[in-house]
């Protein structure tokens, strides 16, 4: 893989971190808030699903860029 297509598919990853980030920001607000525990819950799991997100895209991107495939998680 190229330099610059290595490049393209981290380029294109950000706008998920952007989301994992915001989503991560508005649990914390919400804690300071001290909104209702359900809530609270709600938003803690959407920002650690959208940071897994992140992370699985990461290494998928990672193991692009060295030639390997990983299998699709379902």
């Amino acid at each position: 893989m190229d330099k610059r297509t290595f490049i393209g598919l981290v380029e294109a990853g950000e706008p998920l971190i952007k989301q994992a980030i915001d989503a991560m920001r508005k649990y914390h607000e919400a804690e300071a808030a001290e909104l209702p525990a359900a809530e609270i819950e709600r938003l803690r799991l959407l920002a650690e699903s959208l940071f897994q997100a992140v992370s699985d895209y990461q290494l998928r991107v990672t193991a692009k860029a060295r030639g390997k495939n990983l299998p699709h998680l379902h």
